[in-house]
C-alpha cells in the first residue's frame, strides 16, 4: 500500500511540476506579447505626437492663408469698384467729347453759312 502511495505521490508531484512549468511558460508568453504591445503603443504614440506637431503647423498656415484670402479679397473688390467707376465716367467723358465734336461742327457749319452769305 505505501508503495502504491508513493508512486501515486510520485506522479503527482510531476504532473504539479509540469503544471508549474507551463504555468511559468505562459507568463513568460503573456509577458514577451504585453512588450510587444508596449512597443507598439510608444511608437504610436511618438507618431502621434509628431502628426500632432505636424498639424498644429498645418492650422496656423491655414489661418495664414485665410488671413491673406481675406485682405486680398477686399484689395479685388476695391479694384474692382475703382475700375467700374473710371469706366462710367471715361464713358461719360466720350459722351461729352461727341457732343462737342457735334455741336463744334454744326458751329463750324453756321460760321461758313455766314462767311459765304456776307462774301
Amino acid at each position: 500500500f505505501l508503495h502504491s502511495l508513493n508512486l501515486k505521490m510520485a506522479s503527482q508531484g510531476a504532473s504539479l511540476q509540469n503544471y508549474n512549468n507551463e504555468l511559468v511558460q505562459s507568463i513568460e508568453d503573456l509577458r514577451q506579447k504585453r512588450e510587444e504591445v508596449n512597443r507598439q503603443i510608444l511608437k504610436e504614440e511618438e507618431d502621434k505626437a509628431k502628426i500632432q506637431k505636424e498639424l498644429s503647423i498645418l492650422t496656423d498656415r491655414l489661418q495664414q492663408l485665410n488671413g491673406s484670402l481675406v485682405r486680398k479679397t477686399q484689395a479685388r473688390n476695391e479694384y474692382d469698384k475703382t475700375i467700374q467707376e473710371t469706366e462710367a465716367a471715361y464713358m461719360k467723358i466720350l459722351e461729352s467729347s461727341q457732343t462737342l465734336l457735334h455741336v463744334l461742327k454744326r458751329e463750324t457749319v453756321n460760321l461758313t453759312k455766314r462767311k459765304q452769305g456776307s462774301d
